[in-house]
């Protein structure tokens, strides 16, 4: 007669593995979430593009992507609004997903809050998905109003 019984130190063993890893991917995902990466195909986005009829800025845009779901979105709204209102010339566009899911696939967003940062021109100059930390933000925000037209 077979019997299939796993030994109480193999079950205990697997739990620890499990969560160890789980807990890894989870510091990883964590770390790398509010981060930049910077983009320099010279492709332009206008505000049609994004689905509204708001102009962009006429120094930098910041574009929101969130959904009505999303936790960390107003959290991030305050603080694009924040830098915007402390910089000429600086707009904020909030793109609502829940209503264009199409914008989704246009602009490969996986998780919001995703933050574009455009130049003056509209040309995407930096991407943070997930919540974007305030001195990485308002950095590379300086670094495109200093950049020459």
């Amino acid at each position: 007669m077979l019997t299939n019984t796993m030994s109480p130190l193999l079950a205990v063993s697997l739990i620890i593995v499990l969560v160890l890893s789980t807990t890894a991917a989870g510091l990883i995902v964590r770390a790398r979430s509010g981060r930049v990466t910077h983009r320099a195909d010279g492709h332009r986005i206008s505000s049609a593009a994004l689905g509204t009829t708001a102009p962009l800025g006429r120094s930098a845009t910041l574009v929101q992507f969130s959904t009505e779901f999303c936790a960390q979105c107003p959290g991030t709204r305050r603080l694009l609004h924040e830098l915007a209102d402390g910089e000429p010339g600086v707009g904020v566009l909030d793109v609502d997903l829940t209503h264009r899911p199409d914008l989704a696939d246009r602009f490969s967003v996986l998780q919001t809050p995703t933050v574009l940062l455009l130049d003056r021109a509209g040309v995407v100059r930096g991407r943070f998905s997930g919540a974007a930390r305030r001195a990485v933000l308002a950095g590379e925000l300086q670094s495109v109003l200093r950049r020459p037209a």
